[in-house]
């Protein structure tokens, strides 16, 4: 396993459970005792967990996993969902997409396919799509958030305001038929919710981990949503509840 995976698994099995020692993180990361120490003074480091004797607790920062760490596990479902999301965007249409894992790989499809429109708020997303011929890029300012590495704030929601996307792709923290769509952060929540807004259609692109998940700050009700793209993993349940809220689900 890759030094990468490695931390993304010990970021969540400590935000899941609060706490994690080192024994039972070596056996089921399949590495030594001495590589998890490794690993857990890296990550404190960073201060996303703190070290105790003998494992780790959740870090006083945040339980959001910073970008880096969620770019570096391109899992087949995030891929499948983004090829899905790619396929609903029309040649010349014009594109909003909103940070994390999922809509980056929607904007790499977008860019190699061409010609497209890419609206964002996302740095990292707007620095692999500047270089693209077939991409006209438009870039949303703001105040940044390192966590997601987008621009957030009133400059991001005023400048969204005088702008029409013909589809908006959003990625969330949490998505469940009783709160609707939820992130980690207020600011994040309100630019992204001013994406759904001054868009001709609103797509959330999430995995199965983030459905019947709620997090802090609300970004809209599942009336604002018209498709959710999600992967097989998905509770049937929650699917339902969902799809009788009247949001077009697609599974891939």
């Amino acid at each position: 396993m890759l030094r990468s995976d490695r931390h993304l698994r010990i970021l969540e099995l400590v935000a899941a459970h609060g706490s994690a020692d080192v024994g039972r993180l070596a056996l089921l990361l399949g590495v030594s005792q001495a590589t998890v120490r490794r690993d857990l003074q890296q990550l404190s480091e960073q201060r996303l967990v703190e070290r105790t004797h003998g494992g780790a607790v959740r870090g006083g920062l945040s339980l959001e996993l910073p970008l880096q760490h969620r770019l570096d596990q391109r899992s087949p479902q995030k891929l499948a969902i983004a090829r899905a999301a790619a396929d609903l965007v029309p040649p010349g249409a014009v594109v909003g997409l909103t940070g994390g894992s999922t809509t980056s790989e929607v904007a790499r499809l977008l860019a190699e396919r061409g010609p497209v429109t890419i609206v964002t708020n996302a740095v990292n997303i707007a620095a692999s799509m500047v270089l693209h011929p077939e991409v006209t890029l438009i870039v949303i300012g703001g105040t940044a958030r390192k966590e997601s590495y987008e621009l957030v704030g009133p400059i991001a929601e005023k400048t969204l305001a005088d702008h029409h996307t013909d589809i908006a792709f959003l990625g969330v923290d949490g998505i469940s038929a009783a709160h609707g769509c939820t992130t980690h952060d207020q600011l994040e929540a309100a630019t992204d919710r001013a994406f759904a807004h001054h868009a001709g259609s609103t797509v959330v692109v999430a995995d199965h981990t983030k459905l019947g998940r709620t997090t802090f700050a609300k970004i809209c009700p599942l009336s604002a949503v018209h498709t959710l793209i999600t992967d097989s993993g998905a509770s049937e349940g929650e699917l339902a509840a969902i799809g009788e809220a009247g949001v077009r689900v697609k599974v891939v």
